[in-house]
């Protein structure tokens, strides 16, 4: 077989239909659209999504700024300038936190924010430091441990 000889199957290609050719053509005078209307008029006829007035789908739905983060994590935040008031070499963790009274809620587990500044050494146990914390606590003296 050769490239010339490569044709289309018999009745597959059907010559497009001259509407609006005269009543012997069979698609003459209304071409098939019926009498009157907005679909018999030559044009397009509505874009896509038009509801012929009434208010769009796509108007009508509200529109996202941003799409949640699916598996958010919540911490217990508290700020190095908080555990300033602690006595040294004590071990912090969440729980030791609530008993002094220095957090009142569990919102989950314990993360350290690095806003303010530390003198004494602590032993740091929480379950994320930010990178600031982590140095302010270390260049005290002090141990980060993540649980």
């Amino acid at each position: 077989m050769k490239l010339e000889d490569a044709r289309p199957k018999a009745g597959s290609k059907k010559s497009k239909k001259r509407k609006g050719r005269g009543i012997a053509a069979g698609q003459g005078a209304s071409c098939g659209f019926g009498m009157r209307g907005q679909k018999s008029r030559s044009g397009s006829g509505t874009r896509p999504g038009f509801e012929g007035g009434q208010m769009p789908l796509y108007r009508r739905v509200p529109k996202l700024k941003h799409f949640p983060v699916v598996n958010h994590k919540v911490y217990t935040v508290i700020n190095v300038k908080g555990l300033a008031s602690l006595p040294a070499k004590s071990e912090v963790t969440l729980a030791s936190l609530m008993e002094a009274g220095i957090i009142t809620a569990n919102d989950g587990p314990l993360k350290v924010l690095g806003d303010g500044d530390i003198t004494v050494a602590l032993n740091v146990k929480a379950a994320a430091f930010t990178q600031s914390a982590k140095e302010k606590i270390e260049a005290a003296g002090g141990s980060c441990e993540i649980v």
